[in-house]
């Protein structure tokens, strides 16, 4: 009897090893096919994103940029130039700092398990200095002055034939553009400079 008691025992083994294997096989099963994508949640439609304001490309003097756009589907987070931008409705507004010179502005939208969508917008800041008034300073000053206002000094000389004859340094007579007028950074300025105006 010790040998059928002990089969007994064992009997009762079999079932549990098989419902064991059996709950192992329907978690492995169920974690491969949420891991593939094949869940009961489809997937739902990527974001929509458009930016309306400013265009692309677009030339501004001022020191920011207001960026507007709509976003699809709601609930959408924006970020522009890595910044939270605010969301109301499935419009976004955002201000962005500019730098002098072409700007590179990253919009990114995500919503969930969307595909996010991202706009790269480029945005150029041009920025305008007043032509210093010049007259009489020497040509070297002249140079001086306007380079460290981002300007290029263009010299020509004023004077004659005879101008070349008359002692002392040639001085700033004009400049074109006058002093005054707005130029934007990095473009030439006419220096007219003779011994005597």
């Amino acid at each position: 009897m010790d040998g059928q008691a002990s089969a007994n025992r064992r009997a009762p083994a079999r079932p549990a090893a098989l419902r064991l294997a059996s709950v192992c096989s329907a978690v492995l099963v169920a974690g491969l096919v949420a891991a593939c994508g094949g869940g009961s949640d489809p997937v739902p439609p990527p974001v929509r994103l458009t930016v309306t304001s400013p265009a692309d490309q677009a030339v501004v003097r001022d020191a920011r940029v207001d960026l507007a756009g709509t976003v699809r589907p709601s609930g959408t987070r924006v970020t522009v130039a890595g910044r939270k931008a605010t969301v109301t409705g499935g419009t976004f507004r955002a201000s962005v700092a500019l730098s002098p010179g072409t700007n590179v502005i990253d919009v990114l939208a995500s919503a969930g398990r969307a595909r996010p969508a991202l706009v790269a917008l480029r945005v150029r800041r041009e920025v305008s200095v007043r032509v210093p008034d010049l007259t009489g300073v020497s040509v070297d000053e002249a140079r001086a002055r306007l380079g460290d206002l981002g300007l290029d000094a263009k010299v020509e000389d004023g004077g004659g034939l005879l101008d070349r004859l008359l002692p002392g340094d040639p001085r700033v007579c004009a400049t074109d553009p006058a002093a005054g007028e707005r130029v934007d950074l990095g473009e030439s300025v006419r220096v007219l400079a003779a011994r005597r105006c």
